[in-house]
């Protein structure tokens, strides 16, 4: 009775603070959902909902200490529930082979893909022999061979490609794109090495058809006028388009931390939406007889919400930028109610926004690293706003704002960026304080001069002044990424540990009282799993074309060339920074030019195809054979061929010879169970 009495007087004390433990229940209700080997029955999401309903009852009715216990259970069980009727809403066929031949559809995307080549979305999607209700609401096919003249939006274009399933994890545990795609209404991907050739003009019968028509216009003026990749930055940066940034380019910015300056988020609409509501509030209050009268402060902040809309929809209204343009929304409301514009109530409120609107946000990247920083940046700047700094003088603490800011949102995306990209940038911090400043002091106010000037012909002097900035960007972020040592790389953690690791710096952030500290065990826990992180020993893709062993030197690959996204995603979670090429010199080529490779008691030999099958005759009791083609071979060795691969996705094999698989009890929506049962 006492440890009860003991938690019913540590949830007293914490009245008035609860709220922003709301949408951390609730992400614990999305993450369950997500977690599931298979999906649920309808008649467990409506006991579920009874159970809710019921408990938030009981604790309305009696009100008490344990009142928000009920309404945490209540939260994570409204998690659940919005996740599965989202993925029930976004529902649609999906294709379950690989499809050659006439593709015909409207586009409503345009973008590049990773090898660099042209890539759109169409729907209103037509295949040849295939009924309209088993044809994908959506395909995104690449656009390769000699330069095709690209397809505007809204046209209904028709090409001879490629059309596969969205493909699953590269390995057990990995990343699953088809759940990436289910919630896009991606139904096939693929590839097309031909023309592509009209079947009808621009249809825009849609006013997001029109806005996606008119961003494509913007950013193809913009690359105009300013041309090479820093074109594609001001494109990226205004139009959400970076299709004319170059790869180079990219992994320069990435190596120096300074990727997220493409991306629409927090930053660009902040920026954006502070300057025009002190650029309107300083006018207003230049006439008299509008500063005395009227709440000049509440018409600043209705403008800027209104610029925020607008960029918003410029931008393509992608999750991250409606994550930012909510945020923005939130705190911009809070000054038209007069309260504290940027507060962890804020933030939370524009977290249970998102969550309800996407639920499958929460395990993006985006969504991670933007509320990590938001979260880690209002806590310090709430626990210094009363500090005195009188060792700096007064025109230097600007300054050092930037640098506390810069350095608080690094540390606080570090492990999540680690995480997901396998990668940390040694110099991102320098690399942030040359660039952010230059993004608020000049380039963003750039742009919003050019849309002024726009009218009037002269949009290019806006566009002009915003090319010195992020010129000066770029040259940064090459020579930063020339650096040695720029780039680090991490091995991919479990999936518990970025969990714990957020739930713990939650608890040190939102708990009041020295209770709080207790959120560094899972903290500690967290780090320590991922330093003790254990990789496949052997890895095997779903086509069987490529095989990777683990050595003392790193991942040894069965190949120099061929299924490169596969190698390099092994690579990358592998913490190594090598490429596929030197990869492939570390296995062990055995006669017949058939690639072997011993781990412990086992030798993994991999036929790629017909050629090398040829010359596999017969096997022996201690090899496991991995094949790209059909094979039947006396003798007592395991094979690994198409027909197994099929069944079981891509393969891991540790080295007593266990096998997991990616396809292993599979029962969700995305992996072709039905829509309920």
């Amino acid at each position: 009775m006492r440890v009860l009495a003991r938690i019913e007087a540590a949830l007293l004390r914490q009245r008035g603070y609860l709220f922003p433990w709301a949408p951390v229940c609730m992400a614990l209700g999305i993450g369950a959902y997500f977690m599931l080997p298979q999906e649920p029955s309808r008649a467990f999401y409506i006991a579920l909902a009874l159970a809710a309903l019921s408990g938030t009852r009981v604790a309305l009715r009696h009100p008490g200490a344990w009142t928000p216990l009920w309404a945490a259970l209540a939260m994570a069980a409204m998690g659940f529930l919005l996740s599965g009727y989202r993925a029930h809403q976004v529902a649609g066929p999906v294709l379950d082979w690989h499809y050659y031949g006439p593709v015909e559809g409207r586009v409503i995307g345009l973008d590049r893909s990773a090898s660099d080549a042209p890539r759109v979305t169409l729907d209103r999607v037509r295949l040849l022999r295939v009924a309209p209700d088993e044809t994908p609401r959506r395909v995104r096919m690449s656009l390769h061979g000699d330069a095709t003249e690209l397809p505007v939006p809204g046209q209904q274009i028709m090409t001879t490609g490629h059309l596969s399933p969205p493909q699953g994890p590269v390995e057990p545990g990995g990343f699953d794109f088809r759940r990436h795609a289910w919630f896009k209404s991606i139904g096939a991907v693929g590839y097309t090495r031909v023309p592509v050739l009209t079947v009808a003009p621009p249809e825009l019968d849609r006013l997001g058809m029109r806005i996606f028509a008119l961003r494509m216009a913007v950013s193809s003026h913009i690359r105009r006028v300013l041309p090479g990749d820093v074109g594609g930055f001001a494109a990226a940066v205004t139009t959400g388009d970076r299709s004319g940034v170059s790869l180079a380019t990219l992994d320069a910015l990435r190596a120096s931390n300074l990727a997220h300056l493409l991306a629409i988020s927090g930053l660009h609409m902040g920026l954006l939406t502070g300057f025009v509501f002190a650029g309107l509030r300083f006018a207003l209050c230049l006439i008299p007889p509008l500063a005395l009268r009227w709440p000049v402060k509440k018409l600043a902040a209705i403008g800027a919400l209104l610029a925020a809309a607008a960029y918003l929809a410029l931008s393509g209204g992608n999750v991250a930028t409606e994550r930012a343009f909510i945020m923005v929304s939130v705190m911009l409301c809070a000054v038209l109610v007069d309260r504290r514009a940027i507060s962890l109530r804020a933030v939370a409120m524009a977290a249970l926004i998102v969550l309800a609107l996407r639920p499958e946000s929460l395990l993006s990247p985006g969504f991670q690293m933007s509320f990590a920083a938001t979260t880690a940046l209002v806590a310090v700047f709430g626990a210094i706003r009363g500090w005195e700094v009188s060792v700096l003088p007064k025109w230097l603490k600007p300054a050092a704002g930037v640098v506390i800011s810069s350095a608080v949102a690094g540390f606080a995306t570090a492990p999540v960026a680690a995480a997901h990209f396998n990668a940390i940038a040694h110099y991102g911090l320098p690399a942030n304080l040359l660039s952010v400043p230059l993004m608020g002091l000049l380039v963003i106010p750039a742009a919003v001069l050019a849309l002024l000037l726009s009218p009037f012909g002269l949009g290019w002097i806006g566009l002009k002044l915003m090319g010195l900035g992020l010129t000066w960007i770029l040259g940064v972020a090459h020579y930063v990424a020339a650096l040695e040592g720029a780039r680090g790389h991490v091995v991919s953690p479990g999936p518990q540990v970025l969990p714990l690791l957020t739930l713990g710096a939650l608890f040190v952030i939102l708990w009041q009282g020295r209770l709080r500290w207790m959120g560094a065990v899972p903290m500690v826990c967290a780090i320590g799993l991922w330093a003790g992180a254990d990789r496949p020993q052997v890895l095997i893709a779903d086509s069987g074309k490529l095989v990777g062993v683990m050595t003392d030197t790193g991942r040894a690959l069965s190949r120099a060339k061929g299924s490169g996204f596969v190698a390099k995603v092994w690579l990358e979670n592998d913490g190594d920074g090598k490429d596929q090429a030197t990869a492939a010199t570390r296995w062990t080529i055995g006669e017949g030019k058939v690639p072997k490779m011993r781990l412990g008691s086992w030798q993994i030999v991999h036929v790629a195809g017909k050629r090398a099958a040829r010359t596999v005759t017969e096997c022996a009791a201690d090899q496991i054979i991995v094949s790209a083609v059909p094979l039947d071979l006396p003798g007592g060795c395991r094979i690994v061929d198409p027909a197994l691969l099929r069944q079981t996705g891509s393969l891991s094999i540790s080295e007593a010879g266990k096998i997991a698989a990616s396809k292993q009890g599979q029962r969700r929506l995305w992996h072709g169970v039905a829509r309920q049962r």
